[in-house]
């Protein structure tokens, strides 16, 4: 069996924000999260925009501080635990992010060899004298040629940053990377390309995802498991092929059911049409009990009171709401 390689733990990360009044509130932006990811897994982490599902992201980076819980990465056989948003060199050279935006993250007056060139040398990868070898490999890697070391961000399409930014993310050799919707800023006819992409790269650097997405129809054919975030919580997880055909989660439900579809054979792996109902509350003012009452259409009384503790249902498939109360 495969190890962890990352394992969160009861992770909360608050923003607070100052009321006119003076009074301070806060954003639970992640309120209570654990899960864990094997080696060689492709975890889907998806959500509506305002889930917390980049949050998660950032804090596992340490670009914000958690407000609770702990982070654990497990790299050869030793563990690296991180409570604060400090991060030291290994966990760096092991650890590495691709943004949804390439634009805002490449520096547009460095050229590709440079921005390729910073990683080599910070974690010594290869000698002084081989470094632009390395970056022609890592560049065909990605399906670019060699010559696109000598191009800035601003002479260079979407398409063509955002494979930069993944060559950036392979040059320090990492076990793990967070994709943090990397094509969703993207023209449809360069999605696919990208994709095949990092899932040729998956499978030959034997690398670790956590793919982040509000696309659930994306991971159904590239995840090894899938992860549901609403309001900041975790409402299911479950391996991918059990999660598409028994969903449990009423939000679950009806995000599947609401997936466009292109033929009867589809439509008929589909859950039952869920209508939800209401509006997303605000994180600042999420509702008392299970945060997902006010839309449910099997709400119970004890879901407007008491907030659900996730439980395991089945093997690796669990799932917080009171209708699989143990």
């Amino acid at each position: 069996m495969n190890t962890e390689i990352l394992k969160v733990k009861n992770l909360k990360t608050y923003f607070a924000i100052n009321k006119s009044s003076g009074k301070k509130q806060y954003v639970r932006a992640v309120d209570g999260v654990s899960f864990s990811i094997k080696e060689g897994e492709i975890m889907g982490l998806v959500g509506e925009s305002g889930s917390g599902k980049s949050t998660i992201a950032y804090t596992i980076m340490g670009m914000y501080r958690p407000t609770e819980g702990e982070i654990i990465f497990n790299f050869n056989g030793k563990s690296i635990v991180t409570k604060s948003n400090k991060r030291s060199l290994e966990f760096k050279k092991n650890v590495q992010i691709v943004f949804q935006d390439p634009g805002s993250s490449l520096n547009p007056y460095h050229d590709v060899r440079q921005i390729l060139s910073l990683p080599l040398r910070v974690h010594k990868i290869v000698p002084k004298d081989k470094i632009e070898e390395k970056i022609a490999e890592i560049l065909e890697m990605v399906e670019l040629p060699a010559s696109f070391m000598y191009k800035t961000p601003t002479s260079i399409g979407g398409g063509e940053k955002q494979l930069v930014s993944i060559a950036r993310a392979l040059c320090s050799n990492p076990k793990f990377i967070i994709l943090d919707e990397p094509t969703s800023s993207l023209d449809v006819s360069i999605q696919a390309k990208i994709i095949n992409m990092l899932l040729k790269i998956h499978r030959e650097q034997k690398l670790t995802y956590l793919f982040i997405t509000h696309d659930l129809s994306l991971m159904r054919n590239i995840s090894t498991k899938v992860a549901i975030m609403y309001l900041g919580k975790i409402c299911e997880i479950a391996p991918t092929e059990i999660f598409y055909k028994s969903p449990l989660h009423p939000y679950t439900q009806m995000l599947l059911s609401s997936i466009p579809v292109i033929s009867e054979e589809e439509e008929a792996l589909k859950p039952k049409k869920v209508v939800s109902t209401g509006e997303i509350p605000s994180p600042v003012n999420v509702p008392k009990g299970c945060s997902f009452h006010t839309r449910c259409i099997q709400c119970m009384d004890i879901c407007r009171t008491e907030d659900p503790v996730i439980h395991q249902v089945s093997e690796d498939h669990f799932v917080r709401c009171h209708l699989y109360k143990s």
